[in-house]
């Protein structure tokens, strides 16, 4: 367990629990704000990397309320003790499996085994990698998978966004209203992003293409200084100065323990209904293992927000109901 978790974490007492939210990003956390405030005995299993994505941002200025910015891990440990205010308690472990075939639903840690008669679903999705060490050592550090969330750092300076579809395409030219230049890195010579994005950006001029070209290596010690790329088709190899690289080859969402439990689409991401109820009632989704378009902090928490209050709902109508 995390030195964090031992400083803040609580022990659960292994009886039934009201809700059991699985995640703890801006999206479970949220959602434990708002069930443990409504006196529902509340279970978050954070995970042994909790907070999401946020954890590894060094600085969040488009999330409301803090003008002069925030710290991505001081924003999610301000979430956390705010749901531990009203008495949610937490773990930070992994959920290993879940049983949604009947209420309560149970989810397994380890060798213990939660129920609970609702579940929010909030682990998010993961960004794709190039799986080089310096990509791993220099996130925050010039590399990011956000150009919403850290482009305005990259004011005049060049960066580099790799990948070949909209969400390159996306952040490329969201990126051109604060970069000099942004150079995209495509393994193809051909695109895979919409027409309209690629006449857009082939129209900008502050965007340049390398076509056929692979990232070998992001340099630079404490910083990004550039990226080395090779030629698939000739096997040159070349070094690209820049300040910033946008990894943009697409997110897959962290729902390999929901398979054959609720409904998902070919990508993996839970489909749902009324914006929160998952296929099976009683359990409901929030945040990026439902949402493939947005990907937003704010647009997360408002989704636990939801997820939560229909949990509520849901849990009062039981009780409501005869036995």
């Amino acid at each position: 367990m995390s030195s964090f978790a031992l400083m803040f974490g609580s022990q659960p007492s292994q009886a039934l629990y009201d809700v059991i939210i699985i995640g703890s990003g801006p999206a479970g956390l949220t959602a434990a704000i708002y069930t443990s405030r409504a006196r529902l005995r509340t279970l978050v299993i954070a995970g042994s990397s909790w907070g999401g994505q946020l954890m590894l941002t060094s600085e969040v200025e488009n999330y409301p309320g803090f003008p002069d910015g925030i710290l991505g891990p001081e924003l999610m440990n301000n979430m956390l003790k705010q749901a531990q205010r009203f008495g949610a308690e937490i773990i930070f472990e992994d959920a290993e499996s879940v049983d949604f075939s009947k209420r309560p639903f149970k989810v397994k840690v380890g060798d213990i085994t939660y129920e609970g008669n609702a579940v929010i679903i909030a682990t998010g999705a993961s960004p794709r990698e190039l799986g080089l060490e310096s990509e791993r050592r220099l996130k925050g550090k010039g590399v990011s998978n956000c150009a919403v969330c850290d482009g305005a750092f990259f004011k005049d300076k060049e960066v580099v966004v790799v990948g070949g579809g909209d969400s390159a395409l996306h952040d490329a030219l969201f990126l051109t209203k604060f970069a000099r230049r942004v150079k995209v890195v495509h393994r193809r010579s051909e695109l895979r992003a919409s027409k309209i994005l690629q006449e857009r950006a082939f129209e900008n001029p502050k965007i340049e293409f390398v076509w056929n070209s692979v990232v070998e290596e992001i340099l630079g010690e404490n910083r990004v200084k550039g990226v080395r790329v090779r030629r698939v088709d000739t096997g040159e190899v070349l070094e690209i100065p820049c300040d910033g690289v946008f990894i943009a080859i697409g997110y897959e969402p962290n729902t390999k323990i929901f398979r054959g439990q609720v409904e998902m689409d070919e990508r993996g991401y839970i489909i749902v209904r009324d914006n929160t109820k998952t296929s099976v009632e009683g359990v409901f989704a929030a945040g990026e293992v439902k949402d493939y378009r947005y990907r937003q902090a704010i647009t997360a928490a408002g989704e636990g927000c939801q997820a939560a209050l229909d949990a509520i709902r849901y849990l009062e109508g039981l009780k409501s109901t005869p036995a």
